[in-house]
């Protein structure tokens, strides 16, 4: 393995996780119906009930997939859905009238997941030759 695969490699890992972990850890609240969560999601946002489980599983389990080495047609379902995620959550926010420093911050999650893609297609490119 030549020094810039190593280093892509690592830079994947590290993006991933980051990308990975922030979404399993974001789930965590979701599933367990934590009153800070029912509050943003339920109460501020006006989602149903039934959606913050829904989201939460969702996530915890896009997470995964993109941190379990393999499956990569569940790879690419896990990023389009996690960052529908955070787009539409993005979205409600404004749609709510937040101010953008409340919602602006999502942005470093969504280039997160951009930068976690993108190198995750690099990975995928140079293993496969």
């Amino acid at each position: 393995m030549s020094t810039a695969n190593k280093k892509m490699n690592i830079a994947y890992w590290i993006v991933v996780v980051l990308f990975g972990g922030f979404m399993i850890f974001s789930a965590i609240p979701d599933i367990m119906m934590n009153p800070d969560a029912v509050k943003m999601i339920h109460d501020d946002m006006g989602y149903p009930m039934y959606f913050l489980k829904f989201i939460g599983v969702a996530k915890l389990l896009g997470g995964l997939a993109i941190i379990i080495p393999g499956f990569p047609r569940i790879k690419e379902w896990a990023y389009a859905g996690l960052m529908f995620d955070l787009i539409s959550a993005t979205y409600s926010f404004d749609a709510l009238g937040k101010s953008p420093i409340e919602w602006a911050p999502m942005f470093l999650f969504i280039g997160l997941g951009f930068a976690a893609y993108v190198l995750y297609h690099k990975k995928y490119k140079t293993t496969a030759v």
